[in-house]
């Protein structure tokens, strides 16, 4: 005898390899570096290609945000925040390396007295600046995310807190122009890491660093998301106080998600600084804060690729509309915002879900399969005869014994 094959009854047949979801997502993936390494340079002017490299560089936001709001439930309002300390730290590291060993940035000759600051001392060193983007505004994440979180603040609460920690770093910004520059920020960049910034080859340079950085991010993301601690994530999301009862604390969890946002908003601002060439308090505001929102809300909070694509969405269409419409684009963008909270609260992303599972609601019912037929039909058909037969024999003696009584 031959063992059977095929599925066992009963049981759900798998989806091919290339209906999983894995399959699409990192498919997502190879498609999107084949268009931003291979289609895009090939087919943008270098105008185009810096002012795509800029996008990129809000979309890394965005990525953090969408695995804080989207997967942890986090209405973050202050990403500039992390967004400005990043800028602002490679901003005044090029401003020091354009100055030259111990001399002086020219702002500070003409703003302040003279004399380079003790804490901008070590942002000379290319390496302290490296690490100083990455740990910093997760540093700073964390230890705000552990103030907040383990007191339970949540929801509308934490989205207006942090909402006024961007406004007040905006303010602070302003306020110290003599280290800051004031409303006029840092520019007037020459090099990045000695890389001259005037080179056309230099800032291409630039472009492709946004974009490894970004297809990085995502794809961090998307083993977190896969991970035990993703699944956590959103466990506490959706019942944070059984999670709790379970012995793990909600509060760690959110911090790691957070912190993680932070750093991700950290290294697109620095590379926001010489991509654009400008760092300044209008770009780490309460605007720019509720911009970055608007992007992940539009693209898709809960997916993966959602929040890039939005982010650079909005942002494509805000320089192209703004050209030509410039006081009709805040409208524009306000009602798009509407009409995606109300009709797609999961964004554009879902428009593919929602379709395949009408799809699959209006197709028809498979039929039965007929009586008699497939392999089992020989038993089936034994066992049916031998019911009867057994059903006859008990009428017949029951007949019987009621003559004889």
């Amino acid at each position: 005898m031959s063992a059977a094959t095929g599925p066992v009854p009963g049981t759900a047949t798998p989806a091919p390899w290339w209906r999983r979801p894995a399959t699409r997502v990192w498919a997502g993936v190879a498609i999107a570096a084949v268009v931003l390494f291979g289609l895009a340079p090939a087919l943008l002017s270098d105008f185009r290609l810096n002012l795509l490299a800029k996008f990129l560089c809000l979309a890394m936001v965005a990525v953090g945000i969408g695995l804080a709001w989207g997967r942890g439930g986090m209405l973050v309002l202050g990403q500039g925040v992390f967004f400005g300390i990043g800028g602002y730290l490679m901003a005044m590291h090029m401003k020091l390396s354009d100055a030259g060993p111990g001399a002086v940035p020219d702002f500070l000759l003409l703003y302040g007295d003279g004399v380079v600051p003790g804490w901008w001392e070590p942002l000379r060193s290319p390496v302290v600046t490296i690490l100083a983007i990455l740990v910093l505004p997760a540093g700073i994440a964390a230890l705000l995310g552990l103030a907040v979180f383990r007191r339970r603040v949540r929801g509308a609460y934490f989205a207006i807190l942090s909402q006024a920690l961007a406004a007040a770093f905006a303010i602070l910004l302003v306020g110290q122009q003599k280290v800051t520059g004031g409303t006029n920020g840092l520019n007037g960049f020459r090099s990045f890491f000695g890389y001259d910034l005037a080179d056309p080859v230099n800032k291409r340079m630039l472009y492709f660093i946004a974009a490894g950085v970004l297809i990085a991010m995502v794809v961090i993301v998307r083993l977190l998301m896969s991970s035990r601690y993703g699944e956590l994530l959103v466990a506490v999301r959706d019942q944070e106080n059984r999670v709790r009862f379970l012995g793990y604390d909600p509060a760690n969890v959110k911090v790691v998600a957070y912190a993680i946002a932070a750093c991700f908003a950290g290294i697109g601002g620095a590379l926001f600084a010489p991509v654009v060439g400008i760092i300044s308090p209008a770009d780490v505001g309460v605007i720019p804060s509720i911009g970055f929102l608007v992007g992940v809300a539009i693209g898709g909070r809960a997916t993966l690729l959602g929040p890039v694509l939005g982010a650079v969405a909005v942002s494509w269409a805000e320089t192209g509309l703004s050209e030509q419409f410039p006081s009709f684009w805040t409208y524009f963008q306000g009602a798009l915002f509407i009409l995606v909270v109300a009709f797609l609260p999961q964004g554009f992303a879902s428009l593919g879900g929602l379709w395949r599972r009408r799809r699959a609601a209006g197709a028809p019912a498979p039929d039965d399969p007929p009586v008699g037929s497939g392999p089992d039909a020989a038993r089936e058909l034994a066992s049916t005869d031998a019911a009867d037969g057994a059903a006859q024999e008990a009428a017949d003696a029951a007949r019987t014994a009621g003559r004889n009584a």
